[in-house]
């Protein structure tokens, strides 16, 4: 089968014709690992190679709704059993999993192959993907630049031809970001709709997500159905399921919605001019569907509140990893200097501190359930800036010499009194503080790439929904993509380093 071909179908297209024999999952995997083969050494993309196992696979048979179509997951969360999940750290780079993650057990009953896993950033804890164990990873639209993350690696490997869909997941706009990073479709589902994995439960608290990054809607609805579907004994409560399968719901006309949108950086910093102008385009699109559009003038949430929280969830999550690893054996150097930092003030965090972040998850819920009551859906920025070129938000020389010298003081509550630490991690909140509220709400949101900037480079809008409502937002992104589709913009051609 042609490359050219493969790159040309998404994750249904490739399920369709290995079901009417047009093609095999042979020359599928055949051709993800030609372009794999020929991509990653440039983008960085793949870090656990699993092709003995993919090759394995496919010979067995093969039965489901993805049946034969190559797929790759997060090397985060997303555990496939009897393969290593180093969650991007040097600590953990010896583990391997004992079971594989609900998401992963479901991905192999649908028929996907895995042909390996993609690359994070250490424990997930930042919105761009260069970790010390695996180095940076590259964006296909532009190879100085980052695809974003956590899911930085799903979204590269899809955006680049590796797959048609990914595996992801959202903490903090880790589904988001890469997806208006890389022109790709990205959902979070609500909170509690898809099982994550039986060693984690709920991760960070149900402000986790698992999903998928993709090229199309369907691929995305159709895998919301797999991820969904059934019981899970990992699971800590049940959602009702929706009102039919996400698939036939994304097909539904949407009617005519009630769409709030704003513009204005929750935590006061700057929103870049094409990030701006996405949205007004997206209105004017949404407009001329038919929808009520009107700019929300009091925004309800507080987002340096929303940031506040955020940061302690990090602290405390970044202190848990680390607990955790060192368990195992790790050792302490092993970890990231911004790691064990996080991990530093995540011990100083006393319980009630962290108690009240947690509860003011609550306040941010009912501030964007009363923004529902007047609006069906709202409509943001997903980013506030353009990707950041590699290695652009290491620490200045300054900061890195505190962080050392912190490590062999006890200052960790000097240094959250401060906010020195606050203040710099919120300088990075700023590039992407519009994701940040549906995770903590458990809400579903979408990146659905609408927009590119003058430089070429993709920018996608976000809309945010009512808890369990992904069928609204699949249905109004299936008609954003017959208006304005962007299957067909893929980046430009990288080199293929089997050429010499």
């Amino acid at each position: 089968m042609d490359l050219r071909f493969y790159r040309g179908l998404d994750a249904c297209a490739c399920a369709l014709a290995v079901r009417e024999r047009e093609v095999t999952p042979e020359s599928l995997l055949r051709c993800a690992l030609e372009r794999l083969d020929a991509v990653n050494p440039v983008l960085n993309a793949v870090c656990i190679d699993a092709r003995p196992r993919a090759q394995a696979r496919i010979g067995e048979e093969i039965k489901g709704p993805f049946a034969g179509v190559p797929y790759l997951v997060k090397d985060l969360l997303q555990d496939v059993q009897g393969l290593p999940t180093t969650s991007g750290s040097r600590a953990c780079r010896r583990l391997i999993a004992p079971v594989s993650a609900d998401t992963v057990r479901r991905a192999e009953e649908a028929g996907l192959v895995i042909l390996g896993k993609t690359t994070t950033p250490e424990f997930g804890l930042k919105g761009i993907t260069e970790s010390a164990l695996w180095g940076p990873t590259r964006n296909p639209w532009d190879t100085d630049r980052s695809p974003g993350g956590s899911s930085g690696g799903a979204a590269a490997a899809v955006a680049a031809g590796i797959v048609p869909m990914a595996g992801a997941n959202d903490g903090a706009g880790s589904i988001r970001i890469p997806a208006s990073y890389c022109g790709l479709f990205g959902l979070k589902p609500s909170r509690g709709r898809v099982p994550t994995t039986p060693l984690a439960g709920e991760a960070w608290e149900g402000a986790v997500s698992e999903g998928v990054l993709s090229r199309s809607v369907r691929d995305s609805a159709r895998m919301l159905d797999v991820l969904s579907s059934g019981q899970s004994a990992s699971a800590p409560f049940r959602v009702e399921a929706p009102p039919a399968s996400f698939e036939e719901l994304a097909q539904r006309e949407p009617g005519r919605l009630r769409i709030g949108w704003n513009v204005d950086s929750p935590v006061g910093g700057r929103v870049d001019g094409d990030s701006v102008e996405a949205v007004e385009r997206a209105a004017g699109l949404l407009e001329g569907q038919g929808h009520v559009v009107e700019r929300v003038a009091d925004w309800p949430v507080d987002g340096q509140r929303v940031a506040r929280a955020v940061l302690a969830l990090l602290y405390g999550q970044a202190a848990a990893f680390v607990a955790r690893a060192r368990e195992r054996g790790a050792r302490w150097d092993e970890f990231e200097l911004d790691t064990r930092t996080l991990a530093r003030l995540g011990r100083a965090l006393t319980a009630g501190e962290y108690a009240r972040a947690r509860q003011g998850w609550h306040r941010v819920r009912l501030a964007l359930a009363t923004l529902f009551e007047r609006y069906d859906l709202l409509l943001l920025p997903t980013v506030a800036m353009p990707p950041p070129r590699i290695g652009e938000l290491e620490p200045a020389p300054l900061v890195r010499t505190l962080q050392r010298l912190a490590l062999y003081l006890p200052v960790g509550r000097w240094m959250l009194n401060s906010r020195f630490l606050e203040r710099m991690t919120f300088e990075n909140l700023e590039r992407t503080p519009f994701t940040l509220a549906a995770n903590l709400a458990g809400i579903p949101a979408m990146s659905v790439p609408l927009h590119w900037d003058r430089a070429g480079l993709p920018v996608g809008v976000q809309f945010m929904a009512p808890w369990g409502e992904e069928g609204r937002l699949l249905s109004l992104a299936t008609q954003l993509e017959t208006a304005q589709p962007w299957f067909d913009r893929v980046p430009p051609a990288l080199p293929d380093t089997r050429q010499g």
